[in-house]
């Protein structure tokens, strides 16, 4: 199962964080190589943070990003920060404004492509799944076990991936998007509330040959865009914006927007770390209750008035195939990938 999260100080249950919040905050330069040096994971594209921090064992490195190391792990020059403040700077626009800033000047220097979120298998997996579970919607089937279906219908899927509009949200330097276009998936775009970021995606694209890629510039908690897609991606963004430090305000306004942005019986995949795959699918349960005591509210002079209980997502599936390892009796995984139903 896709399943366990731990408590901190017994887990090494999170991985890399992107981002998705609000700009404005200022994060000191001390402060913002702390927040890398505890969350960065090994990149085959290459990166511009330290080499033994981008060498060590992954493990090592969703361990330290769940329990932040000592004080003595860090230079006496550095201010000692608990694993809330480090959270918290990994919500922050002008955290990922000056990473991408970084990462631009590495691409211009070196033609590295940055880090992957999660990592290039998980990449993979989740661009794979998720052409697989498109592939079965769009033959009239809502899929138990897509894990399962054939390689043979590879070539096949093609003709129907072409159709799909697919947006994702946090793109970052935007690697999922190319691997999309690479198994099919034509009409995409993808959006970052960094414009370091778009930069760097941009530029990345027109390198690889992706000219049919969109990049915006776009905040997801407030977005300007004026169309919906078939295919919402979320690799680590709804992570991020929970680690602001009104997280919870924030994430409320994420599923509000996102219902906005997923064309009715579209899909939404959300890659996450720091949630399991029953916590996300519970927190979409809890927003059916949310919309039933607005309704309510809006209603109360109204007799006969009945509330809507249809929660605007509901589970559709996830990925099984990440490795497992066992804790406690229990099977878990690091990183949950969910697919939702826009009802």
């Amino acid at each position: 199962m896709t399943g366990i999260r731990l408590q901190q100080e017994e887990s090494a249950d999170l991985t890399q964080i992107r981002a998705a919040g609000t700009g404005g905050d200022l994060v000191s330069d001390d402060d913002r190589s702390l927040a890398a040096d505890s969350w960065s994971i090994k990149s085959d594209y290459g990166s511009t943070l330290d080499d033994d921090q981008r060498h060590a064992d992954a493990a090592e490195a969703l361990s330290a990003a769940a329990n932040c190391r000592s004080a003595s792990d860090y230079s006496s020059d550095k201010e000692d920060l608990d694993a809330e403040g480090v959270a918290s700077m990994l919500g922050l626009q002008s955290y990922w404004d000056a990473a991408y800033a970084d990462e631009l000047t590495n691409f211009h220097e070196h033609g590295h492509a940055g880090e992957v979120w999660f990592g290039d298998d998980v990449m993979d997996v989740i661009a794979s799944w998720t052409k697989s579970l498109c592939f079965e919607i769009s033959q009239g089937c809502i899929p138990n076990h897509v894990d399962d279906i054939k390689s043979e219908t590879v070539e096949e899927n093609d003709k129907y991936l072409s159709s799909w509009s697919v947006l994702d949200i946090g793109t970052g330097n935007g690697l999922l998007l190319h691997e999309l276009a690479k198994l099919g998936f034509s009409d995409l775009t993808g959006v970052d509330y960094s414009e370091g970021a778009v930069n760097l995606a941009r530029r990345l694209a027109d390198r690889d040959g992706f000219s049919n890629i969109n990049l915006l510039v776009d905040d997801v908690l407030e977005t300007k865009l004026n169309r919906q897609f078939q295919l919402v991606m979320d690799k680590g963004t709804l992570d991020a914006i929970g680690l602001h430090p009104d997280g919870a305000i924030k994430r409320t306004m994420y599923w509000e927007s996102v219902s906005k942005l997923v064309a009715l019986g579209g899909i939404l995949v959300i890659t996450s770390c720091n949630n399991t795959k029953d916590e996300l699918v519970q927190e979409v349960e809890n927003l059916k209750q949310r919309r039933i005591d607005v309704s309510l509210v809006e209603s109360e002079s109204m007799k006969g008035h009945e509330a809507s209980r249809d929660p605007p997502f509901r589970y559709l599936n996830h990925v099984r195939t990440y490795p497992t390892f066992m804790f406690g009796g229990s099977v878990g995984s690091r990183v949950a990938t969910v697919a939702f139903l826009r009802n």
